[in-house]
């Protein structure tokens, strides 16, 4: 198992950032339980009662969340690639074993979304396999590592993959906060569904500076992180846009215009169902300060109380 304590990877821990003190949370003074151990948590989740529209009143708003389930596997399986290409390359042995519980838990990730996708959509007349092929273009092809021989070129590509997965760690530590403190219990939505996420989103608030320190750790620099903000944002909220039209396309038992859409997305972002993807945006901006840190988002001792808790991690054997 992994231990991550909050530091800079290859940096002293005298340059330890005060917001990682034992006992402090980064968001406000939470109590933390100490150095947490990354690892992968067998989860197990029975969908056979998941209705398409899994939070009630708000269908559009499940549709455009449930667009994670398509776009995940693929994008997850590439950090898990990516991160086993870059580990023997780490020497510094604490990172080495935060690298090695992320990979665990991000192939878990690929897998539980990979399930609820064939078993939850698919069910409900929601053919994946078009938006699927052009994930895995994306991520197999366009995103692959370089063909060069030159060992400098393969270096240099792998550290461009490495900040780019730094930036997408960044957003998906801001929709896993907004897992953690949504509405969907209060409106009903279905208990399996909202654990699935509230899972994914506690464990990306639980590791969320460990793809920032390996990038970091094979070259930092200002220009390297900003330029690959610049380039994950269009792109993700472009994927995420794409998938939903293509639900939206398939979900025979709703017909709405665009307008209507719009409506229906606001009515769940006021309703706290929904994240909002403008204000998602508008975050990532802090990822462009100079001295950012990961931890700056999200509570870790709020994402281990609930894996602790999860439904399906207790469950599963």
């Amino acid at each position: 198992m992994a231990t991550v304590r909050g530091h800079r990877a290859g940096l002293p821990a005298t340059r330890a950032r005060h917001t990682d003190r034992p006992g402090h949370d980064a968001t406000g003074g939470d109590t933390v339980p100490g150095a947490v151990e990354l690892h992968a948590r067998n989860v197990s989740f029975d969908w056979a009662d998941t209705p398409l529209h899994w939070i009630p009143g708000h269908p559009v708003c499940a549709n455009y969340i449930s667009v994670l389930n398509m776009l995940l596997p693929e994008g997850e399986r590439w950090f898990v690639r990516t991160f086993n290409e870059a580990l023997p390359l780490v020497k510094d042995a604490e990172l080495a074993s935060a690298m090695r519980g992320f990979i665990g838990q991000e192939a878990m990730h690929a897998e539980t979304h990979d399930k609820a996708l064939w078993e939850v959509l698919e069910r409900h007349g929601i053919d994946p396999r078009p938006y699927q092929l052009q994930m895995e273009w994306v991520f197999r092809k366009i995103l692959a590592p370089t063909d060069s021989s030159d060992p400098r070129a393969q270096q240099k590509h792998l550290v461009e993959r490495l900040w780019l997965i730094a930036a997408i760690e960044h957003f998906t530590a801001i929709l896993g906060d907004f897992a953690l403190n949504n509405r969907w219990t209060d409106v009903g939505a279905d208990p399996n569904m909202v654990d699935m996420f509230t899972w994914h989103g506690a464990e990306e608030v639980e590791h969320r500076c460990v793809a920032h320190d390996v990038a970091t750790y094979f070259a930092d620099g200002y220009f390297r992180r900003a330029r690959a903000m610049l380039v994950v944002t269009p792109l993700l909220l472009l994927l995420i846009r794409r998938g939903f039209v293509f639900i939206m396309a398939q979900d025979q038992t709703l017909s709405l215009n665009r307008f209507q859409r719009s409506l229906a997305i606001w009515r769940g972002v006021r309703a706290t169902v929904m994240p909002n993807m403008f204000a998602t945006a508008y975050q990532s901006f802090s990822y462009f300060r100079p001295g950012f840190y990961p931890d700056e988002i999200g509570s870790t001792a709020q994402a281990v109380a609930y894996l602790a808790s999860s439904p399906a991690a207790r469950r599963a054997p």
